[in-house]
């Protein structure tokens, strides 16, 4: 049998630098992620205090402005922590926690509160929507370290 030929429980192929420079674009990206989340957590604060300061009704759209900005820009990431993570090919389940975060911050959150307006039940949901991305990208990212070691 040649070096060539495939070997049964060898691994599937190697790493090549397209690959490699993926992966850690990928967990640069997870990391810039939970760090946009915990800067997520704070303008959701801010606004919510701001409005409690100018009255509930007078500022609502520019007191959560900030959140909502960062929450576009944090879909964007999670879009490129999926790209990174199809080209990277670091595993099934990071492909598919990826796209998890892609659809639970692109869409639902959008979702939720957009549907909070009408019932404040979905306002609860999207902060703890919220979590769970967090959490998901926690997980994510925790994984990717221990891969590397």
């Amino acid at each position: 049998m040649t070096k060539d030929q495939a070997v049964p429980g060898a691994a599937a192929t190697p790493v090549t630098g397209l690959r490699r420079g993926a992966f850690l674009g990928y967990r640069w990206a997870l990391l810039a992620f939970l760090l946009a989340g915990v800067a997520q957590i704070f303008l959701a604060g801010l606004g919510a205090f701001r409005l409690q300061d100018q009255g509930l009704a007078a500022v609502g759209d520019s007191a959560f402005a900030p959140h909502r900005a960062l929450g576009f820009s944090m879909g964007v990431i999670a879009l490129l922590v999926l790209v990174l993570a199809v080209i990277a090919r670091p595993g099934a389940r990071a492909v598919a926690g990826s796209a998890v975060l892609v659809l639970l911050t692109g869409l639902m959150q959008s979702l939720l509160a957009g549907f909070a307006e009408d019932h404040v039940v979905f306002g609860a949901l999207h902060a703890l929507d919220g979590l769970l991305i967090l959490g998901i990208a926690a997980y994510l990212y925790y994984w990717s370290r221990r891969r590397e070691a």
